[in-house]
């Protein structure tokens, strides 16, 4: 992979985009699935979707701790409004993962 498509990405996105009602119908129908909160752990504490595991996407651990996911489950990815939860798929996706699920309007959109 060049620095370009490190920086913007292929062209192709490995994960799916799903608006709320999409979103929540998905995750409670799918055996495995993780909810990932990717938001601050401040943000987490405001308030968040029951069952979730926070994970900071700013945190400098965060490659390090989505490396220990296990990459055979199905991830439901969110945070405040969908930006950085994208972010989180793209890098798990390069990373292997091939079920991502993003909440497209993140959890204001709930």
């Amino acid at each position: 992979m060049n620095l370009f498509q490190s920086l913007f990405g292929t062209g192709t996105k490995k994960y799916n985009d799903l608006r709320a009602n999409e979103f929540l119908k998905m995750l409670e129908e799918t055996k495995n699935a993780v909810l990932l909160d990717v938001r601050t752990p401040a943000e987490f504490a405001s308030g968040k979707v029951k069952g979730a595991v926070n994970i900071d996407i700013y945190n400098p651990d965060f490659s390090a701790s989505i490396d220990k996911l296990d990459k055979n489950k199905t991830y439901f990815v969110y945070c405040r409004s969908g930006a950085r939860s994208g972010q989180a798929c793209n890098l798990m996706a390069e990373r292997g993962f091939e079920n991502l699920y993003n909440l497209s309007g993140g959890i204001s959109s709930l």
